[in-house]
């Protein structure tokens, strides 16, 4: 949580006003008994009227200028937490875009939105109560008791004995609540990730009518939390009522006290009324006190999990802000790659080097290791054996920030974000001008769609929803070519699309000027047929690689995808 500090920085006079002028209410609260006591003793006492009407003008004078101070403490405050919190979402965001695939695979998603909300949003307000009442409870519980020290040394003696135990307890249940937090917040992570994986796939379970067995699974996780939230919620509910008891005994034992020494002449009934006033006060601060405790409890446990997050690193070599220039070549050499928490490779033994221009295509079925493959050459993963190399460099030494201006990805879900086509489209290159957007959108076999849509400025609905499938990944491949990358990666990104408009967008890339190197992945025989070189995997291994003549020939694997997709074919080739 101290490491969290540092976002505070420039919010200095917030922070040191804010909690001043909670002092100077809290300084105007202590006044109010001795103004009582005055009443009681004096006004009442005397019968003066004019001495009554004084002091009630005082308290109302003391009340006015306590609130404003408060008000004022509380904007300072305010300003100073809600500051924090966007630095420290602004930080955590920026790392969390940093970190690799395995990183981010380990975290979780549903982890992350947690941190990023909740996590954070406790912190601020934990930051805001800190400095609002951190200092003005102990303020007030030790103001009382001097003040009540000037009015009857024995009788405060009860202020020494209640103190101290009331520490006792506030302090203990603070140490027995904080782990508990910190299990809720993991347990809501869980939830988290259960409602964000049901509404993504929402099509799914319906569709497999798994609505029941979710929403069971779902019900469980709630509960989880539930049952942890309901005991931690009970230890901390005890801070209430036990500091009530151990309060109201001190009360009694004063009150008791001061009504001996009135009637033996010792005090006056408005100074025990004072007393009262003071224990009064020392109550209700140490219920703010507990509660801050509670809050700032809460917030050191969520601070210590988004701080853990800022302390990531990403797990690439690559030296940052490197500039470079790629001539395309691609090289896997001896590589084997296993996901975080898997026992077997993803892919094994992968060896095959792709030319400069050459468009490679990359087939095999499903779960056979397509995706993992592509998502090494731009150092998404780390591999455990062998080297990915660019240009006989390898891809760990280069920094992901020139990796990605020269490589052109499109993922295996064409994801658009909201705004305007134009503003996709400059994702790659924020200078691009119309004529390139154009030009990158003839070749996606996009250009028909934009007009379509009203041009460039046209908008773009969340996730790209006001476009078909098809129309979205003939997006995404215009937005990977604006900029002329080197290396261009279609996941799967054109199975949306039909056979004829998949063959014209295939001719295109071929024919564009200093075409780059790409890899075409895919469960089409057709999309990779006239690849200059296709790799066939299967189990994350690579069983066949040449051309299509040469696999017809002598890969199996790859004979069984073509013929089962071309059965008209087995009789030529019979």
């Amino acid at each position: 949580m101290k490491k969290l500090l540092k976002y505070m920085k420039g919010y200095e006079k917030e922070c040191i006003l804010g909690p001043l002028f909670k002092l100077l209410e809290a300084s105007f609260e202590l006044c109010v008994p001795l103004v009582v006591a005055g009443i009681v003793d004096v006004g009442i006492a005397n019968s003066d009227q004019g001495y009554i009407l004084k002091m009630c003008g005082l308290l109302v004078l003391l009340g006015a200028v306590g609130f404003l101070s408060s008000v004022v403490a509380q904007y300072f405050a305010a300003k100073a937490a809600v500051g924090f919190a966007v630095r420290l979402r602004n930080a955590l965001m920026r790392n969390v875009l940093r970190l690799s695939y395995t990183d981010v695979d380990n975290l979780g998603t549903g982890s992350l939105i947690t941190r990023m909300t909740s996590d954070i949003n406790q912190v601020q307000n934990g930051v805001n109560l800190t400095l609002r009442l951190l200092l003005r409870s102990p303020f007030v519980v030790f103001g009382a008791m001097i003040m009540a020290f000037t009015i009857d040394f024995q009788s405060a003696l009860v202020f020494t004995g209640v103190i101290p135990v009331l520490c006792v307890i506030v302090f203990g249940i603070m140490l027995v609540t904080m782990p508990l937090y910190r299990r809720v917040q993991a347990r809501l992570e869980d939830v988290t990730s259960a409602t964000r994986q049901n509404f993504s796939g929402v099509r799914v379970l319906r569709a497999f009518n798994k609505e029941e067995s979710q929403v069971r699974e779902f019900q469980k996780k709630t509960e989880e939390l539930n049952r942890v939230q309901i005991f931690a919620g009970r230890i901390s509910a005890l801070l209430n009522p036990i500091t009530f008891v151990v309060i109201n005994v001190g009360i009694i034992l004063l009150v008791h006290q001061g009504a001996l020494k009135v009637h033996q002449g010792l005090l006056t009934q408005g100074m025990v009324i004072a007393l009262y006033n003071y224990m009064s006060q020392i109550l209700v601060e140490l219920i703010k006190m507990a509660n801050l405790i509670i809050n700032m409890t809460k917030a050191a446990a969520c601070g210590s999990r988004v701080e853990k997050v800022l302390e990531m690193r990403p797990s690439g070599k690559g030296t940052a802000g490197e500039e470079m220039s790629l001539d395309g070549k691609v090289s896997f050499d001896h590589v084997t790659f296993t996901y975080a928490g898997s026992s077997e490779p993803s892919l094994e033994d992968v060896t095959f080097t792709a030319q400069p221009g050459q468009m490679v295509g990359i087939i095999g079925g499903t779960g056979s290791g397509k995706t993992t493959l592509v998502n090494l050459i731009p150092g998404f993963y780390t591999c455990q054996e062998g080297t990915v190399a660019l240009d006989d460099r390898n891809v760990e030494t280069l920094s992901h920030a020139g990796i990605s201006r020269q490589i052109g990805l499109v993922p295996q879900k064409s994801v658009l974000f909201r705004g305007t086509i134009r503003e996709n489209l400059q994702w790659r290159n924020p200078e691009a001008s119309d004529e390139d957007m154009k030009n990158a959108l003839e070749i996606a076999q996009a250009l028909e769609v934009v007009e379509g849509k009203g041009g460039l400025d046209a908008p773009v609905e969340q996730a790209g929803l006001n476009f078909s499938g098809g129309q979205r990944q003939r997006l995404a491949i215009a937005r990977a070519l604006v900029g002329s990358p080197r290396i261009l990666i279609l996941d799967d990104s054109a199975s949306a699309l039909d056979f004829a408009t998949d063959a014209r967008l295939r001719q295109a890339i071929r024919n564009m000027p200093n075409a780059p190197t790409t890899f075409v992945v895919s469960q089409r025989a057709a999309s990779v047929r006239y690849a200059d070189l296709i790799l066939v995997l299967e189990d994350g291994q690579v069983v066949g690689q040449g051309t299509h003549e040469e696999l017809l020939e002598g890969c199996q694997v790859y004979q069984e995808i073509y013929y089962s997709q071309f059965p008209e074919e087995v009789k030529a080739h019979g």
